[in-house]
């Protein structure tokens, strides 16, 4: 049903009793969990730190319980991405009770180049769609330059695999690309219970913030490439894992034993093989 200006959802109406008056149930093919507890949103909207003249990103708001949250914080605008009608139409309401502070794109995050919504400085913070959640983060990664901190929340597996020190279990590619951006850990965990409808895993809120030094672009898809190659075959030791790429002469030119496997090596490793990886890919003339 059309919301009409005297339906006009107010930071005052429950986000319960906004979901049942547009319908908003929450689909599994958007990996959607709402978020109802304005406790535990305030909380979130804390671990991104101080916001005060910074502008923020929220990918996925749904019914705009961390979009509240903030709202209610210093920061300077809040520009809110979804790709569901249903709670743009909610997203929009809102918007009308804080104008010319909350901005409301329609479209697919996966899509869009969120650094162009707003100027810097600027963050994400925001209760990432399940489906998507690992390759969103990738694409930031790359341009974490753009980015002042991420604050996103995950499946717990996945924010353990994104802070995961070297020789453990979670260890691996993603853990990888993000700690040699950014310093990464776990701030927060979530239980099922907290989300409508109750996910079966329980979720965590990881803080990203990207070191003052960045790769270049080509440096970046040089490390791409080795922790895709390195990971892509973990139990095989790096002599074969590496093969496609270089192999021994790219361990070689790194300093790295072919015995090796990946999971043993620290960031500052695999940066040594990633420079060594590019200088292959583009020899000095």
């Amino acid at each position: 049903m059309p919301s009409s200006v005297s339906g006009l959802s107010t930071p005052h109406e429950s986000l319960r009793d906004v979901i049942a008056r547009h319908g908003l149930d929450a689909r599994k093919s958007l990996g959607q969990h709402f978020l109802l507890d304005p406790g535990i949103t305030a909380r979130i909207a804390s671990m991104a730190g101080r916001l005060d003249d910074v502008n923020v990103v929220e990918v996925g708001p749904g019914p705009g319980g961390l979009t509240r949250a903030l709202l209610d914080t210093p920061a300077t605008s809040v520009s809110v991405v979804e790709v569901d009608a249903r709670a743009i139409i909610i997203m929009n309401e809102l918007a009308a009770s804080h104008p010319g502070r909350l901005h409301v794109v329609e479209d697919d995050a996966m899509r869009r180049d969120l650094a162009t919504l707003c100027p810097a400085p600027r963050q994400i913070v925001a209760n990432l769609p399940y489906n998507v959640g690992t390759p969103l983060l990738v694409g930031w990664l790359r341009q974490a330059t753009e980015w002042a901190r991420l604050t996103l929340m995950f499946q717990l597996e996945v924010a353990e695999r994104i802070c995961a020190p070297p020789d453990s279990d979670h260890y691996g590619r993603l853990a990888v690309l993000s700690q040699w951006v950014a310093r990464c850990g776990i701030v927060m965990t979530i239980p099922p219970g907290a989300f409508s409808p109750p996910p079966k895993v329980q979720s965590a809120v990881v803080n990203l913030i990207p070191h003052t030094k960045q790769p270049a672009p080509a440096l970046f898809r040089a490390m791409e490439q080795v922790t895709a190659a390195a990971f892509g075959q973990r139990r095989k030791m790096l002599r074969g894992a590496l093969r496609g790429i270089g192999g021994e002469a790219l361990l070689e030119a790194a300093g790295i034993a072919g015995n090796r496997r990946a999971e043993t090596l620290d960031i500052a490793d695999f940066d040594r093989l990633a420079h060594a990886h590019l200088e292959r890919l583009s020899p000095a003339s």
